[in-house]
């Protein structure tokens, strides 16, 4: 495997990825393809510890300091971890672990789509450390795409060949675009001879199932003499008096009262029922505090607000999911950090603020577009720092719009 260094390790673990990795070696006597060290995948959240690209899949590595050495750390992706039974503390990041890493693989996946580029599958490895004896993951989790492993040489070998498993490799062109979105510049590290020493052939395989088939002329049935066809006048009374029928049928449907569907979405299997949506053109005139200052200088393109409700553990919640667009992902990047630091003011939640007074708030960039998820009890006062709340937010945050 070939190694580009970018950046810096991001978690003290980093520095165990980067060594299992480097004992790979280069050529594909191992694994074969390129891993990139320090890489931020457009959208992503932070940099990857790495991105390694190999013919057949993409695999994110993301980084996760425990607090100390742990004997058993349940890792599930849906609620938030505990490590010898206690919940994990986190003063940075989510609250759970595994959804940066499904965040960070998402976006990559998205920006390579974007570019038109070979649709390969984008997985994620949590790398835990400095050390964690036994850890537990739910076998749904393992289907989405992740691994949680502590980094040792074989255990990121073998999380690797699980998940990057497609069955048309990406060819070396398609891996120079992917290095060049990543951010590798080196022409050194683009040579296509590199690429095809690391596993990437030289032009992707044909696949058999997508080659165009030549159409089969349609069989015509030959015509029945005269004295065979049965008379048409009796049928054609027939039709007509049944289409008679289907018309007041419907028509009675129509003039019935009906009920609005109701939009729900089920995340980690739990269910949010959309309450209401707007959308608008004009975000200063929503916000306040610094936010609005904000948007008062730079404006926005599209602001979309929904309500949803759901339900915990602990009772009833109130959900806010507000998506701006602001043109750029320039942009994107300063309005989401101004509205992760507290005290900046936000977005007025469909409902009123005081419906959400002393929410978990949790932000996202999405290329040019920012997504700001509240979530807030119906049935009791609520906390920013309530892991419950904080775990409904981070689920909210891949609700589709509808």
């Amino acid at each position: 495997m070939h190694v580009v260094r970018l950046g810096d390790k991001s978690a003290e673990v980093g520095a165990d990825v980067r060594a299992a990795l480097a004992a790979w070696g280069a050529g594909r006597s191992v694994l074969g393809g390129v891993a990139v060290l320090g890489a931020r995948p457009p959208g992503s959240p932070r940099p990857m510890e790495a991105v390694i690209a190999q013919p057949r899949g993409i695999v994110v590595v993301h980084g996760v300091d425990l607090p100390e050495p742990a004997a058993k750390l349940d890792a599930p992706l849906g609620t938030p971890w505990t490590v010898d039974g206690w919940p994990l503390v986190r003063t940075e990041g989510k609250v759970n672990p595994g959804q940066e890493g499904l965040e960070s693989a998402a976006a990559l996946a998205r920006s390579a789509q974007s570019r038109g580029m070979e649709p390969l599958p984008v997985a994620a490895i949590v790398a835990v450390g400095p050390y964690a004896g036994q850890i537990t993951q739910p076998t749904a989790d393992l289907h989405r795409g992740v691994r949680v492993i502590s980094p040792s040489t074989t255990a990121l070998l073998a999380a690797a060949r699980e998940l990057a498993t497609y069955e048309t490799p990406c060819s070396a062109e398609s891996a120079r675009e992917l290095l060049r979105l990543l951010g590798v510049e080196r022409e050194d590290d683009l040579d296509v001879e590199l690429l095809l020493a690391e596993g990437f052939p030289a032009s992707p395989e044909t696949d058999l199932a997508r080659r165009e088939t030549a159409l089969i002329p349609k069989y015509a049935e030959p015509s029945r003499p005269a004295a065979a066809r049965v008379p048409r006048r009796p049928v054609l009374i027939a039709a007509a008096a049944l289409l008679v029928v289907l018309c007041a049928v419907l028509a009675i449907a129509l003039a019935w009262p009906r009920a609005e569907p109701v939009v729900a979405q089920r995340v980690d299997g739990v269910r949010f029922t959309e309450q209401a949506v707007s959308t608008d053109t004009s975000c200063a005139r929503h916000a306040f505090g610094d936010l609005r200052s904000w948007f008062e200088q730079h404006g926005c393109s599209t602001l979309r607000r929904e309500s949803h409700r759901a339900a915990a553990s602990g009772g009833p919640v109130r959900v806010s999911v507000v998506e701006i667009g602001t043109g750029a992902p320039e942009a994107a990047a300063e309005l989401r950090a101004l509205a992760t630091a507290p005290g900046t003011g936000g977005i007025t939640a469909l409902g009123g603020r005081e419906r959400f007074a002393g929410a978990a708030r949790v932000v996202e960039q999405r290329d040019a577009a920012v997504r700001i998820v509240q979530t807030a009890w119906s049935n009791r006062e609520s906390s920013p720092d309530d892991t419950a709340l904080r775990a409904m937010a981070e689920r909210a945050l891949r609700l589709t719009p509808r």
